[in-house]
C-alpha cells in the first residue's frame, strides 16, 4: 500500500479546526500528517503555503499552540513537523527534540538545513528516535545522493523537481529514482507538485507521496464554512490516496 502524507498549516485558521481537521484526515487516507509551522520566509514553499503561513501569523500564531496541537494529534495519527531551522532552533533543540519525543512527534522535516549542518545533530535526534527526514534533488550529484541517503531514516522526502511546492511541473523520475534506490532501502516519498490530477504519474517507482498545496488551497477558500473545508479536504485524500494505489 503506498502512503499518503498530508501537509497542513498549524493554527490556520486556528488551532481547535487544526485538531479537527488532522484528526479526519487520519480517517480518510492520510498515513502521515507533516504539521507545518509557519515562517515568514518559507523559501522551499510556493504561494498558497506562503499565504497560509502568513496568515496564521497574522493571526496570532505561538509555537506553544503547534504543541498543544501536537498534544492532541500525535498519539493518534503518525505526525511529522515540517518547518524552517530558525523556528526549532529559537525553542532550544536539546529540549525541544527530547519534548516532541514525549509528544509521540516520528519526525522533524526541515528544509533549509542542508545534509552537511543536519550531522550536527545526528545523534540528538538518533537518541531520542526521532527522525530527521532527508532531502534528495534532481540537482544532487550520485556520489551526494549515495551520502545523503545512506543514513535516512522514515522516509526520504524525493523532491520532484527543482523549485518550490505546489507547482504542477512534470518530469521523468524514474532515472532519479533508481539512483536513489540503489543505494538504500528507506521508503521514498515524492513530494512538491502533486494532487489529484499528477498523483497516479508521480507516485511510479516511489512508495508514497506528500501533498500540501492541493489541501492549502481548500484552507484558504473564504467562501467555505470549517466544516466544508473538513469535507471537501477529506474527499480529496480520498481521491488521493485511490489514485496512487489504483
Amino acid at each position: 500500500m503506498k502512503k499518503l502524507v498530508a501537509y497542513i498549516t498549524s493554527g490556520y485558521p486556528e488551532k481547535s479546526f487544526s485538531i479537527d481537521l488532522a484528526l479526519a484526515l487520519s480517517e480518510s487516507g492520510v498515513d502521515t500528517l507533516e504539521l507545518g509551522v509557519p515562517f515568514s520566509d518559507p523559501v522551499a514553499d510556493g504561494p498558497l503555503i506562503e499565504k497560509a503561513n502568513h496568515k496564521a501569523l497574522e493571526l496570532g500564531f505561538k509555537f506553544s499552540h503547534l504543541l498543544e496541537i501536537s498534544k492532541a494529534v500525535a498519539p493518534k495519527v503518525d505526525t511529522l513537523w515540517m518547518g524552517y531551522f530558525n523556528s526549532f532552533y529559537q525553542q532550544n533543540l536539546d529540549k525541544l527534540i527530547p519534548y516532541s519525543k514525549e509528544l509521540g512527534i516520528s519526525g522533524l522535516i526541515i528544509p533549509d538545513l542542508p545534509h552537511e549542518e543536519a550531522l550536527a545533530y545526528k545523534n540528538l535526534f538518533n537518541s531520542n528516535n526521532v527522525a530527521n527526514i532527508s532531502f534528495v534533488a534532481p540537482t544532487d550529484s550520485e556520489e551526494r545522493i549515495k551520502k545523503i541517503v545512506s543514513e535516512s531514516q522514515k522516509f526520504i522526502y524525493m523532491v520532484a523537481y527543482t523549485g518550490i511546492t505546489g507547482s504542477g511541473v512534470s518530469e521523468d523520475l524514474q532515472p532519479f529514482l533508481t539512483s536513489i534506490k540503489k543505494y538504500t532501502n528507506t521508503p521514498v516519498y515524492v513530494g512538491f507538485g502533486v494532487n489529484q490530477k499528477t498523483a497516479k504519474d508521480k507516485i511510479k517507482g516511489a512508495d508514497g507521496v506528500i501533498v500540501g498545496s492541493a489541501f492549502i488551497e481548500v484552507l484558504l477558500n473564504n467562501t467555505t464554512s470549517y466544516k466544508q473545508k473538513i469535507d471537501e479536504c477529506n474527499a480529496l485524500a480520498k481521491i488521493i490516496k485511490y489514485e496512487i494505489n489504483s
